[in-house]
């Protein structure tokens, strides 16, 4: 290359340099041995670096003039990055690097002045290649192998060739990589990198389309394909996947225009979903991918969980019935499991909401996992110790214990004497003194109240309490207090058909039977002389207290007219009665006013009673001379009345009786025939 051509060229392409900002390099591009060199050290900072080198590999060797023209037909416009990555490579002195814009004649003199062993003989292509083999990401490479470095809590680390190493989730995995170790291989695409400039990468097959034909495969075959966003556009983005593509905005996996907008420039895997060859037109959906890497992972973490694993979460909503836990954290996707109230606590509670809050991390124990819907089920409460199996040991029979009523059901109340432990108090346990209809005429819901333990039944998770254990039992002093015979007062409590209840203490009642209420007439109810919450004196005529039972009367108490001839008369006395009843030798006898006497007839009542009235005298004339010495004797007092026999005894008669026995207590009076 002579000098003339040099100084012919220098001024055309000096502007360009200025341009630039970098004057330096100019004489490193002239002192270049093959002339196709400018052309792939401007395509040099492009992603596609195998594009680049059969661009370099097909351009021919040019003439000087030719060289001449090419570097005069170059824009001032061109790329500056491609020309220092290229300068860097060719080892330029010091003095040349450093030198400033300068006249064509100078720089002429510096061109010839110039050591050839300075220059490397090596072609400025090959230099280019060796650059962007060692520099350059390999995006074109769509399908990686991976062979994995390390295992973190939550990411592998997978050598992928470059400098730079590869992370995967290890949800992509199986059973959440627990079987993964270093130096096992898996296939892999490049899908991006993180803040950490990690590479991201996916198990996803990933295409990198260059023409149409590729494009209308992975269509074809569904295959996702990776692109770069190169704007926002109305209604969506433009994807570069080869071709331009458009991507619309409810479709790119992102929640509003913000997060659109940065995506420019970032490179997104997507799928292709409409294909028009003839008009260029295509659409890309990238959110379809998404959910699919989504899903994969999410059934990878499912797959990880087992019934009975102990594992954290983050309280997502509260609910009325409980509290969904998202298990792994939210910003990873995690999975939403239900902590129902029920398993929240060892305490009843009554809304999630009082002892959790949405955001709250929890430690919670996975109870189920439906095989079909894949729902999970988790408890808190599990965690802590079973209070069940020590209670018979804590709480004996007879011991007394505190509580708080906790529900108040038709049956009885529910009272928790420690947290996860409620016995219940049966309705009949809860008062001596009164017939208890509901719980609630005792308690309320929040009492404090002491009871006693009835029975632990430990397997059925069931306790029963009393609550009237806690008082004294006024049977066992109703014996000594009320004997019977004694005379009480009480009240009506009850009435049924057969009688009358009658409290006569606190927790003592006793039945009144119809048949003793009163004694001179005959009762259909206790209601015709009898009304609720009367008072009456009434005598206790028995006593139970094993049963708890105790019979009462009234009417024995209410002054009646045989007590009254009771006592007026006494044994021996001899009275008048009319015969009411005769049964052999049994018979009753009515003394008046409704009082009756029972009396034996014996062998000489009995003779005398059967005897007739006198010896008649022989039929036929009367003995005149006798009747009239009887008479006579009569008249002077001197002979006695001759004796006239009774009757025979009969139903009706009137006859005199001696008292021989009275009772008072029984009220009895027995008579025998004067």
């Amino acid at each position: 290359m002579s000098d003339e051509t040099i100084t012919t060229h220098l001024p055309a392409a000096e502007p360009a340099a200025e341009a630039a900002h970098e004057p330096a390099i100019e004489p490193a591009i002239e002192v270049a041995t093959e002339p196709a060199n400018e052309s792939a050290a401007s395509t040099g900072a492009s992603e596609e670096p195998e594009a680049a080198a059969e661009e370099q590999v097909a351009a021919e060797p040019l003439s000087t003039a030719d060289e001449s023209a090419g570097t005069d037909a170059t824009p001032a416009t061109e790329e500056p990055a491609a020309v220092r990555d290229a300068a860097s490579v060719v080892e330029t002195a010091p003095a040349e690097k450093a030198a400033p814009a300068a006249p064509p004649v100078p720089v002429a003199t510096a061109q010839s002045e110039t050591p050839e062993d300075e220059f490397p003989e090596e072609s400025f292509g090959d230099l280019l290649r060796d650059y962007e083999r060692t520099h350059t990401h390999r995006a074109a490479q769509n399908r990686l192998e991976g062979t994995v470095v390390s295992v973190s809590a939550d990411q592998v680390f997978l050598d992928v060739g470059y400098k730079t190493e590869g992370v995967l989730p290890r949800a992509s995995f199986e059973n959440n990589a627990e079987g993964v170790k270093a130096g096992d291989r898996f296939p892999v695409s490049i899908t991006g990198r993180n803040e950490e400039h990690y590479y991201v990468l996916s198990r996803f097959k990933v295409a990198q389309p260059r023409d149409w034909s590729a494009l209308e495969s992975a269509f074809t075959s569904k295959t996702a394909v990776a692109g770069t966003v190169t704007a926002v556009v109305k209604g969506g983005a433009s994807v570069d996947v080869g071709v331009r593509a458009f991507m619309p905005a409810s479709r790119s996996g992102t929640r509003d225009a913000a997060e659109l907008e940065a995506l420019v420039g970032s490179e997104i895997t997507c799928r292709i979903t409409k294909l028009d060859t003839a008009d260029e037109d295509v659409v890309v959906d990238r959110r379809v991918v998404l959910e699919e890497q989504s899903r994969a992972e999410m059934e990878g973490r499912r797959a990880a969980l087992n019934e009975g694993d102990i594992v954290t979460g983050t309280v997502r909503t509260l609910m009325p019935y409980g509290a969904f836990v998202t298990i792994g954290g939210a910003e990873i996707g995690g999975i939403d499991g239900l902590l129902h109230i029920s398993d929240i606590s060892l305490t009843r509670i009554a809304k999630p909401e009082d002892v959790l809050s949405v955001g709250q991390e929890l430690t919670v124990k996975i109870l189920r996992i439906d095989p079909e819907t894949k729902k999970i089920s988790l408890g808190m409460k599990q965690l802590q110790p079973e209070p069940w199996e020590t209670a018979v040991e804590r709480f004996p029979d007879g011991a007394r214990v505190s509580g708080t009523v906790t529900r108040l059901m038709d049956f009885g109340a529910f009272v928790e004497i420690e947290p996860g432990l409620e016995g219940l108090v049966h309705i009949s346990e809860m008062s001596w003194a009164k017939k208890v209809r509901h719980p609630s005429d005792l308690l309320k819901t929040g009492d404090r109240v002491d009871t006693v333990i009835l029975s632990v039944k430990p397997e059925e998770k069931r306790i029963a309490l009393g609550l009237k254990q806690t008082l004294a039992d006024p049977w066992v002093e109703a014996q000594r207090r009320f004997p019977a015979g004694s005379q009480v007062a009480g009240t009506v409590t009850k009435m049924m058909a057969f009688g009358a209840f009658v409290q006569i203490a606190e927790g003592v009642e006793g039945l009144v039977h119809i048949s003793e209420i009163v004694a001179d007439r005959r009762l259909n109810h206790p209601s015709e002389a009898l009304h609720t919450g009367q008072k009456v004196e009434v005598l206790v005529l028995a006593i139970d207290t094993e049963k708890r039972q105790m019979k009462l009367s009234m009417k024995q108490l209410i002054p009646t007219s045989i007590d009254e001839y009771i006592a007026e008369h006494k044994a021996g006395d001899t009275v008048s009665g009319r015969v009411v009843e005769v049964a052999g030798l049994k018979l009753q006898v009515d003394l008046g006013d409704g009082i009756r006497a029972v009396g034996r007839v014996g062998k000489a009542s009995a003779a005398k009673a059967a005897a007739p009235a006198a010896e008649a005298p022989a039929a036929g004339k009367a003995d005149l001379s006798q009747l009239s010495s009887m008479l006579k004797a009569r008249w002077k007092g001197n002979a006695p009345a001759q004796e006239v026999a009774p009757e025979p005894l009969a139903e009706g008669q009137l006859r005199s009786f001696k008292i021989v026995k009275l009772d008072a207590e029984k009220k009895l009076i027995e008579v025998e025939l004067a």
